[in-house]
Order: C-alpha cells, then sequence, then structure tokens
C-alpha cells in the first residue's frame, strides 16, 4: 500500500466501439499533480464521447485538487449532453465529491454585456447627477435645521466631539498651512517682481500679493487643503462606520446620525477655516516680505504699503469665503462618507469623491464669490 501512496499520478484511455470512452486514473491525485492530469484530460476530451467512464480504482490518494477534476467532468458531460459515470472510487473520495451536485449549478452561458449607446450613457449620467443633487438637498436642509436647533439650544450639541474636531482639523494642520502659505507668498512675490521689473516700480510687490493673498489666495489654498486633508478624513471615517453597520446601529437606537457625527464634523470646520486663512495670510506675507527685502527694500515699505491697501473690507471679503468654503468641505466630506456603499474599495472611492466635489465647489464658489463682489464693487 505504501508502495502504491507514491506512484505518480497518470491518466489513460481507451475507446469502445459503441463511442464509449473510458478514462483511467492512477497514482496520487493531489495539488502537485493534478494540474498536469488536468490538462492531458482536456486533451483526451478534444472530441465529445457518446459516453464517458472514468475509472479510478488505482486513484491512491485524492485531495480537493482531484475531486475538482472529477467534477469538471460531470460539469462538462451536463453541459455537452453526455453521461459521465464515475467508478471505483474509494468510498470516502465518494463522499467528498458528492458533496458537489453538478445539476444545481447554472450551466447556462454568462449572458453578453448590455450593448449600451451615447443617449442611453447620458441618460444614466443626467439619472445619477439628479439624484446626486436631491441627496444633497435634501442632506443640507437637515444639517441646516440641526443648526438651527443648536443655535437655540447649544446644550445638544456633543461639545467634546466638536473640540476633538477642532484640535484634530485646525491645530493639526497649522504647519501644512503656514509652509504652503511661506512659499505661495514667495512664489507671488517673485512672480510679480518679474513682471514689475519692466516697468521700475518693484515697490508694488508688496501690494500685489498682500491683496491677492487676503481676497483670494489665502482663503483659496485653505480650503483646497481642507478639502485634501480633513474632508477626506471625514468621508473615510464615515464611510469606515457605514460598513461597520455603527451608523445604522445608531438609527436603530433612535439617534440621528446627522446630529452625533456630522454636526460637530461641519461646525468645527466651519469655525477653524477661517483661523487657518488668516494663519495662510500672514505665513504669505511673511514670504513675500523675504523677497521684497531681498529685492533691497526696507522692512518698513514693505508694512507700509500692505497696511495701506488692506482695509477692514477687503479682509472680511476674504474671510467671509473661508467660513464658506470651510461648511462646504466639512458637509460635502461627511455627506459622502454616508453615502458609501458596501464593498472593499467602498471606502476609497467615498473618500476620492469626497476630495473632488469638494475641490469642484470650492472652484464654482470662488467664482460666484468674484461676480459677487465684481458687482457690489468690494
Amino acid at each position: 500500500m505504501a508502495d502504491r501512496d507514491k506512484q505518480p499520478a497518470t491518466v489513460g484511455s481507451k475507446t469502445e466501439s459503441d463511442g464509449c470512452l473510458i478514462l483511467i486514473y492512477s497514482g496520487r491525485l493531489d495539488c502537485l499533480t493534478t494540474g498536469a492530469i488536468w490538462r492531458k484530460t482536456s486533451h483526451l476530451l478534444h472530441r465529445q464521447p457518446k459516453r464517458l467512464v472514468v475509472d479510478a480504482a488505482e486513484v491512491s490518494y485524492c485531495d480537493g485538487s482531484g475531486i475538482a477534476l472529477f467534477f469538471s467532468l460531470r460539469l462538462r458531460g451536463l453541459r455537452n449532453q453526455f453521461p459521465v459515470d464515475i467508478q471505483n472510487l474509494r468510498p470516502e473520495m465518494v463522499s467528498l465529491l458528492e458533496r458537489f451536485q453538478a445539476d444545481t449549478f447554472d450551466l447556462r452561458p454568462p449572458a453578453p454585456p448590455p450593448q449600451t449607446n451615447v443617449p442611453t450613457e447620458v441618460g444614466h449620467w443626467a439619472w445619477h447627477v439628479w439624484q446626486d443633487i436631491f441627496e444633497q438637498v435634501a442632506f443640507i436642509g437637515e444639517l441646516a435645521s440641526w443648526m438651527f436647533k443648536t443655535l437655540i439650544r447649544p446644550v445638544g450639541l456633543r461639545w467634546n466631539d466638536f473640540f476633538l474636531m477642532v484640535e484634530r482639523t485646525g491645530a493639526n494642520a497649522i504647519g501644512i498651512i503656514a509652509l504652503l502659505g511661506f512659499l505661495f507668498g514667495l512664489i507671488l512675490a517673485f512672480s510679480g517682481a518679474i513682471s514689475m521689473q519692466k516697468f521700475g516700480v518693484e515697490v508694488y510687490v508688496a501690494d500685489l500679493t498682500a491683496i491677492a493673498l487676503i481676497r483670494v489666495l489665502g482663503p483659496f489654498l485653505t480650503a483646497i487643503i481642507m478639502a485634501g486633508r480633513t474632508g477626506s478624513s471625514y468621508a473615510a471615517e464615515l464611510g469606515t462606520m457605514k460598513i461597520n453597520n455603527e451608523i445604522d446601529a445608531l438609527a436603530t437606537m433612535g439617534l440621528d446620525p446627522v446630529r452625533f457625527l456630522v454636526l460637530p464634523r461641519v461646525l468645527a470646520t466651519t469655525l477653524v477655516t477661517p483661523l487657518l486663512a488668516v494663519l495662510a495670510n500672514l505665513s504669505g506675507l511673511v514670504g513675500a516680505a523675504v523677497v521684497f527685502l531681498w529685492m533691497g527694500f526696507p522692512l518698513v515699505t514693505f508694512t507700509t504699503h500692505v497696511q495701506r491697501v488692506i482695509t477692514i473690507q477687503i479682509l472680511a471679503s476674504g474671510l467671509v469665503k473661508a467660513v464658506v468654503f470651510g461648511l462646504l468641505v466639512g458637509a460635502v466630506g461627511c455627506l459622502r462618507g454616508l453615502q458609501t456603499e458596501l464593498g472593499p474599495s467602498a471606502v476609497g472611492i467615498s473618500t476620492t469623491r469626497a476630495v473632488v466635489s469638494g475641490i469642484v465647489l470650492i472652484v464654482v464658489t470662488e467664482g460666484i464669490f468674484s461676480v459677487i463682489y465684481y458687482y457690489l464693487g468690494i
């Protein structure tokens, strides 16, 4: 018996006069040998027999891979409508093979992919956009309702979560905001100096940099960083909770997820974004001052020009933008997290959607503010 167990796996065949094909297996059909035997079997079955008989009397050992080979022969017989008879298989192997019933498998060929055309694709896209807009409007309405209730009764807000989000979205972002603000101020000042040198008015680099930073670039840069850093974080957190059924558990206990999860995050982002925008403005002015000093001008000239062009109106216009940007980033990140579906890549998809949606909304809102400020003369 020991010598028989060590025999290599082989397969032979013979054809009867009535068109019956007999496959004779011997040796060990394990994970190491079944692959080669499977290929030989496929070669022997290149012509469809009228009847297939599998003689497994000499099979000394058979694991899952060997059972899969015999099962595939049964499926092949059902698919091509010829009988398959497996004979002389050991009882323990028969019990393992009988766990799988070939007639319960769907043997129909896979359906071809549906044919699509441009109008159909446009219709599907329009429908998804409409659904997304509807969900956003409903979410904004529910969020606005909870904000109003919190304004009337601040005790209802989860203050511990709120201050935790302020720390994570605000205090932990100081370094990256300050660094990028300094670099952008440096770049903006150098770019302006190149153009103004042609006219001999390099001193107005301070005016240009200050206005561009405080009105546009400071809030805009801060919002983009918040969308990539905070919005994606919110989407990943809530998306993971959605997959783990934690949000459904809150709803089952009668707790509104928007109030307990979304509201503290959105309020924290709305609060810290204008503060970070101020930090970005100050860092950008420091970077511009470095360039100004490098061009040979005294620091007092830079500060004088900045104080002259920066008015309360310009400062307020930038801060209003920052507040709106913070509200958008927090709301979109939380919404995409709540929209997370099931699947291994669902959280990644929600995170990507949060960042893309946040940046698009920031750019569109910046354009709207530019038009409004133009007509208001700000």
